[in-house]
């Protein structure tokens, strides 16, 4: 039994990271640490949880008594939260800030994205969980880059559901403002971009060309949808037989040969990839939950693999078509 503590449990992830984990045959739930609702039961905050649990939330964090941490910080605040704290060398963290992303001197976390990481992640003390828009976007184009096809600039557009900006209200999230509207953010800025970059440079071997990333906040609560724009003039065939066999051994991320949509992966830990070609323009779709492949389900996937367990133990979720 893994003995999980999870610190900023009270937001979104922490939330899904604890519905995930009450149904984890292999889990156990050692402590919910969140300050400002410490005393308080989880089902209070996390509203769907009620009749699931009668965990509550703790200002202690007794890093001893656990295996594993999981970071549920806003981003910046797990490398601040490590400088004013000590954790045992013998337990390991999935921390899903942007804070230990990119590789650089100075920290050992693993990029956990499984598609090309499982063997890393599977030896790491710790990892560094990927972005939701990150996630989606990579896998779209990841078997792209394994072709050597990403040359020249790469047109990116993606939109993401209300809970990507996090639980706390703001002047964006807020119901009146976000339903029946759309609009775009952080447009070729945006802090995903990267990590995608280093994604793509660890399979293509190089990366010279432009990520032209344009991110959208959709009117709904959950989800990303992105497209990806390629010029080649490689076959689509090809192309197609090069994504299967990509992905052929990932446990949730799958070529589908027909067009995808969002809601078959929302509230699963699934991604689904497809590809279309208009004249030199290969077309790239790709999907994802932003809250369990985007997040929490791929923090519980991470897991798995670092202690062991099959990959998708907790996580074999059903999408609905409604």
């Amino acid at each position: 039994m893994v003995r999980v503590g999870i610190l900023g449990a009270a937001g979104y992830t922490g939330g899904e990271l604890i519905r995930l984990l009450l149904n984890h045959p292999e889990a156990e739930i050692v402590f919910a640490n969140s300050e400002s609702n410490a005393g308080n039961p989880v089902a209070d905050v996390h509203e769907g949880l009620y009749g699931d649990t009668e965990l509550c939330f703790t200002s202690e964090m007794p890093f001893d008594s656990v295996d594993v941490v999981f970071f549920c910080f806003g981003h910046g605040k797990s490398e601040a939260f490590l400088k004013e704290h000590s954790i045992p060398e013998n337990v390991k963290i999935v921390d899903l800030a942007q804070d230990f992303r990119l590789e650089a001197p100075g920290h050992d976390y693993v990029y956990g994205l499984p598609e090309i990481n499982k063997e890393r992640i599977a030896k790491a003390q710790h990892v560094a969980n990927p972005g939701c828009f990150a996630t989606c976007i990579q896998l779209g184009l990841l078997p792209a880059a394994s072709m050597g096809l990403i040359k020249g600039s790469v047109a990116v557009n993606a939109i993401t559901g209300s809970t990507g900006a996090g639980q706390k209200a703001t002047a964006t999230t807020h119901f009146s403002w976000r339903n029946n509207n759309m609009s775009i953010y952080k447009a070729f800025t945006h802090q995903h971009v990267p990590e995608i970059r280093q994604s793509l440079r660890q399979v293509q071997g190089h990366l010279d060309a432009d990520i032209d990333f344009i991110p959208y906040r959709g009117d709904f609560s959950r989800g990303i949808f992105a497209t990806e724009v390629i010029k080649t003039d490689r076959p689509l065939e090809e192309i197609v037989e090069a994504y299967k066999a990509f992905y052929r051994d990932a446990r949730f991320t799958h070529y589908v040969d027909k067009a995808i949509d969002m809601k078959q992966v929302v509230n699963t830990n699934k991604a689904l990839v497809h590809c279309d070609k208009y004249g030199d323009k290969l077309l790239v779709t790709s999907t994802i939950d932003n809250l369990l492949k985007g997040a929490v389900g791929q923090a519980v996937q991470n897991m798995n693999i670092m202690f062991g367990l099959d990959e998708a133990t907790g996580l074999n979720l059903k999408s609905s078509a409604f």
